[in-house]
């Protein structure tokens, strides 16, 4: 990614913290990130040195709302990578779930994608260049109970993500998912417990597989769903 001016959303969440420097480590010439929590900017900060700060810039946008994701867009020079992890998952048997729920995780995990790809490769097309890597997830194609409003959303991510390599064919852009079993995170480990927290996805191994994705060496790597699935 040398060169190269990267969005990174959700770039200061618990996956963030293992992509964002793994990001910076790849030269971008500069790294723009989103955030809703002012709290979680200074986490991130407080893991990377003081010359990475200079290639960043944080702007405050609300990703469920498309003005928002277009004037963060719009503040942008160009977009020559897009990395989108923003998401997350509630538990409930379907009989019991809330449409209201239903509704969110569509939001926060389909939505959200569908807004920032839009806008995005609007710029990319301007440039003819660029490199878009959503987060699926494993339930994307091996659904499980409980997790209907997630996995259907994640299936989503992945479809619409297909459909976009599908629809930049004969172009310098490319679109590819990474589908994640359960990473290793704060918020993971304090909902799931820690016992089995060694066999999960560290977002170090997964931060490789995403910017692989979006290098020039995946030039011709178009519309796969990568498995990531730790050992588990």
């Amino acid at each position: 990614m040398k060169d190269k001016h990267v969005l990174v959303t959700g770039g200061t969440g618990g996956l963030g913290l293992g992509v964002t420097p793994t990001v910076l480590a790849a030269g971008p010439t500069s790294v723009t990130i989103p955030y809703l929590n002012f709290h979680q900017v200074e986490r991130l900060k407080s893991i990377l040195t003081p010359n990475d700060f200079d290639r960043i810039q944080f702007i405050p946008a609300n990703l469920t709302d498309e003005g928002s994701v277009e004037n963060l867009i719009n503040r942008m020079e160009r977009v020559d990578v897009l990395i989108h992890l923003v998401g997350g998952f509630s538990i409930g048997k379907t009989q019991e779930y809330s449409f209201t729920d239903w509704k969110q995780q569509l939001d926060l995990n389909l939505n959200t994608t569908f807004l920032i790809c839009k806008h995005s490769l609007k710029k990319m097309l301007q440039n003819d260049y660029g490199r878009i890597v959503t987060v699926g997830s494993r339930g994307a194609v091996q659904p499980g109970g409980q997790l209907a409003a997630y996995c259907a959303s994640k299936a989503g991510v992945v479809a619409l993500t297909q459909a976009i390599a599908d629809e930049t064919k004969n172009t310098n852009i490319t679109a590819n998912a990474v589908l994640p079993s359960i990473i290793d995170t704060p918020a993971n480990r304090q909902a799931m417990g820690e016992e089995n927290a060694d066999r999960w996805v560290k977002p170090e191994s997964l931060a490789q597989v995403i910017c692989f994705l979006a290098s020039e060496a995946a030039k011709d790597v178009r519309g796969a769903a990568i498995p990531v699935y730790g050992n588990i």
